[in-house]
């Protein structure tokens, strides 16, 4: 029984920086930039981070997955918000896994994304009838007037690993360590700092890919033209096309990196990539992805019939269907932490995170776990040793009831204009589930003209606070806008 994909997910923040905005504030500097300036390139929301897209790409991919199937969890990332706390047990218990799972994080290079897939498909091997979810998000900071500040994007993608209803059966893959510094980012620094272009086309991709490329289509026995779909992320003009032709790779399998809307999404980009390749798949098509980082990876897959049965999803191409373009180059760098700006009085209070309430509370802090009496069946949230329902009120008669991936809508709102948020107003109000449950909560994604009484909106994990004097930031979940783009 052979190894391999069985789903995937994919998620692309709402926001969308429009590149001309970069350009127009940054022109002075570098008129140059111009260059660059087509289109946009995705943003987090001040509420999101590498975790909190992690698990909103997981979220996708495991559409129609049992989650009691899973046995793994890898998490891919260089930019996690612990160095020393586990990132993937956050993700694992947002998505309300049983804890009795393998967790890892894979960090350090912007090869971990497919290093750590090339892992988690030998822990699928291994591993009989569990199933590996993988997952890759960066959201990288660059420094204000420069290339990538316009060329890189935020993102994330996940892929499930097992035997059973593989949808891109794995081939195998080859990897090359070398420690050809083509950027680097320093123990506690914010930036990067890249190498010269041409070296690291010269040196790295042009010698590299090929010989990694070479080198796995032997061991597979597969030649470079009949590969359906390449996808190998890189920001030098050009060089994509160059080693697809000096390898023998089709021109048209070479697949669009998705800059446009989107950005270079470190980490994650191979994976990007790959979900996005799957979603215009059809059976029997060969996928070869690369990886580039101090090194290079090479994986081969091969479509199966069972990718026209997936259950629909978001993806790639729905999330990037689902942007708001923003204008405000301003807001981005006061996302970014670029600017220092006076918020008032009011964010001066302390936000000190109680880990021992979050510990003892943390389904319903971390996945959303409600509770439905086995009396009466009504729902609420927070769960309760006795029954809200006036007519039951029966004590001790609550089990877990998940709450995430319920239709829900605002029922009340009040948009907040004193109060501080780091994306002024402070929207919040009650939200209604289907089920009944009703839940006061903060209310994100929206344009304040745009709340209305009885909208739809959907659950997504999000930073709930961020405490800078011991640098802890704590999630919990917001409503926002639906999404249907499946």
């Amino acid at each position: 029984m052979s190894t391999g994909i069985t789903a995937f997910g994919g998620y692309i923040p709402r926001l969308r920086l429009s590149r001309k905005s970069i350009v127009k504030a940054n022109a002075w500097i570098d008129p140059s930039l111009a260059a660059h300036g087509k289109s946009e390139r995705s943003m987090c929301d001040v509420d999101e981070d590498s975790v909190t897209m992690a698990v909103e790409a997981a979220r996708d991919c495991l559409t129609g997955v049992d989650r009691g199937t899973i046995s793994s969890l890898f998490f891919a990332s260089t930019t996690a918000p612990f160095d020393d706390r586990q990132n993937s047990a956050i993700i694992a218990d947002a998505l309300g896994i049983d804890e009795e799972m393998t967790t890892l994080d894979v960090a350090h290079s912007q090869r971990a994304g497919t290093s750590g897939l090339i892992a988690g498909l030998k822990s699928a091997e291994v591993d009989g009838d569990g199933t590996a979810l993988f997952v890759a998000a960066d959201h990288r900071q660059t420094r204000s007037a420069s290339v990538q500040e316009l060329l890189f994007g935020d993102g994330a993608a996940a892929v499930t690993l097992g035997k059973e209803g593989v949808i891109a059966k794995f081939l195998g893959a080859h990897s090359i360590c070398r420690d050809l510094v083509d950027h680097y980012r320093g123990q506690g620094a914010k930036y990067d700092y890249q190498w010269e272009e041409r070296w690291v086309r010269e040196e790295g991709y042009f010698k590299l890919v090929p010989k990694v490329i070479k080198t796995l289509c032997g061991k597979t026995d597969v030649s470079p033209g009949d590969i359906d779909h390449f996808v190998m992320p890189c920001l030098i003009r050009g060089a994509r096309e160059n080693v697809a032709g000096k390898i023998g790779i089709p021109a048209e399998a070479v697949r669009d990196n998705l800059l446009s809307g989107c950005g270079e999404t470190g980490t994650a980009h191979p994976l990007v990539m790959l979900v996005d390749a799957l979603q215009d798949a059809q059976p029997g098509q060969k996928i070869l992805v690369i990886g580039f980082g101090q090194g290079a990876d090479a994986l081969l897959f091969e479509t199966t019939d069972r990718i026209k049965d997936l259950t629909p999803r978001k993806g790639i191409r729905g999330t990037l269907a689902n942007g708001t373009v923003e204008k405000n180059y301003q807001k981005f760098l006061s996302f970014t932490d670029k600017v220092d700006i006076y918020w008032g009085m009011r964010a001066e209070a302390g936000n000190k995170t109680r880990l021992t309430a979050v510990y003892r509370d943390r389904k319903m802090f971390s996945a959303l776990i409600g509770g439905k009496c086995k009396k009466c069946a009504t729902v609420q949230f927070p769960p309760a040793h006795i029954c809200v329902n006036p007519e039951c009120r029966a004590t001790d008669s609550q089990e877990d009831y998940p709450l995430a991936d319920s239709p829900a809508k605002i029922v009340s709102y009040t948009v907040d204009w004193l109060a501080y948020s780091p994306n002024p107003p402070l929207i919040f109000g009650m939200i209604e589930f289907e089920e009944g449950a009703k839940f006061m909560m903060q209310i994100t994604g929206f344009d304040p003209n745009e709340v209305e009484f009885g909208l739809p909106v959907e659950m997504v994990f999000r930073i709930k606070n961020f405490d800078r004097e011991r640098n802890f930031r704590s999630y919990f979940w917001k409503a926002a806008p639906q999404s249907n783009s499946k």
